[in-house]
């Protein structure tokens, strides 16, 4: 816990001098704290999870025109509908993209127009550090047994995410994306970069890092843009995230009281904050002491996990089931795939702090 308070304290308090700099390097649209702040009060209370369809072992899995499935799409998120949900964050990924852009772009579309029909707006993810290095267009394979998110492909991947010489079609895919949604009030918020610096990657992607936030800013959409800060180690890539960032996004897996000490530093800051991951219950980050705690601050709340499928996300991230069995206490996920609750006392807090089981 020290080492948190003092890398958010650097994070926070440096000069601002120093924060101006940060910005004006990468452009010098973001967004004022008051623009941020209005924006924010127009919402709900934001409340989701992040979302992928259980029959999808990854993001190509989703988005790849032979696999895209909107009647499993709709359903899931109708289970989202009837608990309350408003968000849900989606990740995205180029290679899908290179394949059809204008395809691509279709299958946005639709989706955003099931998600709407349920009440849900979107947060799009572009860039993602986690797991597996080489994604590859085609058929993605099978689940491993018992093994968390055994598919899931990082986004452009290891090294790429180090090599400059893909700039050009990154740049073009981000641009592409951002000009055509601009104005699509569907969409709640641009995730420019989740977990920036995980595999081992540290700093080696804060030049790709500063460059989405650079074509983000360039198009200028009339939606936020942000990338969520989760390891507080990595104090070039916090500062950066934290200064460009037009609402502060983060990852916490801690219990209630550690979680509440990080939304306090972070409310330091002046900007909406919004949790886009949390939710693991052998680590006690738990719906039943998290949620509550976090409507309570007014913060946003978006846990991993939806509907369990062929992400594995039920397996915690280092303990393996190799027999493939389920485990006594999930790790992730609220429900089972024809829409049982793994814990209805869960769902039923959920639908009590949204109101949606008066």
């Amino acid at each position: 816990m020290q080492t948190k308070l003092k890398v958010l304290a650097v994070a926070l308090l440096m000069p601002l001098s120093m924060r101006l700099a940060a910005q004006q390097k990468a452009t010098a649209q973001v967004w004022s704290q008051q623009k941020a702040n209005t924006w924010y009060a127009k919402n709900q209370w934001l409340v989701g999870s992040d979302f992928i369809p259980s029959n999808a072992i990854n993001q190509l899995e989703m988005w790849q025109a032979d696999t895209f499935d909107p009647k499993t799409i709709d359903r899931e998120l109708g289970y989202a509908q009837g608990i309350g949900m408003n968000v849900m964050r989606v990740f995205l990924h180029h290679v899908a993209w290179q394949q059809d852009p204008e395809g691509f772009k279709k299958r946005m579309d639709q989706y955003l127009a099931i998600s709407s029909k349920h009440g849900i707006k979107t947060m799009f993810v572009f860039f993602d550090d986690c797991w597996n290095k080489v994604p590859k267009a085609g058929k993605q394979p099978e689940p491993k047994p018992g093994i968390h998110n055994s598919g899931w492909m990082q986004d452009p991947g290891q090294p790429a995410s180090e090599e400059m010489a893909n700039s050009p079609v990154l740049e073009k895919y981000v641009k592409d994306v951002l000009k055509h949604f601009a104005n699509d009030k569907r969409i709640l918020l641009w995730d420019l970069y989740n977990e920036p610096g995980n595999s081992g990657k540290e700093n080696k992607s804060l030049p790709l890092l500063k460059n989405i936030f650079k074509w983000g800013r360039q198009i200028n959409p009339s939606q936020p843009l942000s990338a969520g800060v989760w390891s507080w180690n990595l104090e070039d890539l916090n500062r950066f995230q934290i200064a460009n960032s037009d609402v502060v996004t983060y990852h916490d897996y801690s219990p209630e009281a550690d979680h509440l000490k990080t939304v306090q530093f972070l409310k330091m800051i002046g900007r909406p904050l919004i949790c886009t991951e949390y939710m693991a219950r052998p680590r006690n980050s738990l719906f039943g002491t998290v949620l509550p705690m976090l409507k309570k601050e007014n913060v946003g709340a978006i846990n991993w996990g939806f509907v369990s499928g062929k992400t594995n996300t039920i397996y915690a991230w280092d303990a393996p089931m190799p027999d493939g069995s389920e485990p006594k206490l999930w790790f992730h996920d609220i429900f089972r795939q024809d829409g049982t609750p793994y814990k209805t006392e869960e769902t039923d807090l959920i639908k009590s702090l949204t109101g949606r089981g008066k």
